[in-house]
């Protein structure tokens, strides 16, 4: 299965100033359009509550699967408490071939740790934060291969990295 990990990040790496900002508070128009792009491609995105409570409301057109310890009642949202590991396999039993990792840095840490990441999409914007919210941490070097670089504006870059296989 490819487990796709998208992020838009600040030029000195955060991905918000602070744990309940939204990236729609500082991200391009055309980092919002690739998200939908690649989210309604693979179909299911998976996400945690902090990130999904930024959002509020379900994703149009995608299965959303929100890690958390707390249960949730949102109307099209599943609310699952389980290992990332667990998630994948029971989606790959489901006959899932590709989802997205949308946020935030726990979760993209317990993906990492848990070698699940295939492909990483970096949304480099324009903005120093000076502090605030890592993409993630505690894992192991990930070494990673990039693929394509695309430019989406005048200041706004894409990085699509695959994961080096170990």
């Amino acid at each position: 299965m490819r487990v796709v990990l998208i992020a838009a990040i600040s030029a000195d790496g955060k991905i918000a100033q602070s744990p309940l900002q939204s990236s729609l508070a500082w991200t391009s128009k055309e980092d919002t359009a690739f998200f939908v792009e690649k989210t309604k491609e693979a179909g299911v995105v998976i996400m945690g509550r902090r990130t999904f409570e930024t959002i509020g409301r379900p994703l149009k057109g995608r299965r959303l699967i929100v890690l958390s310890e707390t249960p949730g009642a949102v109307e099209g949202v599943e609310y699952v408490n389980a290992s990332p590991r667990d998630v994948i396999e029971r989606l790959e039993r489901e006959g899932v071939t590709q989802v997205v990792v949308g946020g935030g840095s726990s979760v993209y840490s317990q993906f990492l740790h848990a070698g699940l990441v295939t492909d990483v999409y970096l949304t480099v914007e324009p903005i120093l934060f000076g502090g605030g919210v890592h993409l993630a941490e505690g894992f192991d070097p990930i070494q990673l291969s990039l693929v394509e670089v695309t430019k989406l504006n005048a200041q706004t870059v894409l990085l699509h990295y695959q994961v080096a296989p170990s």
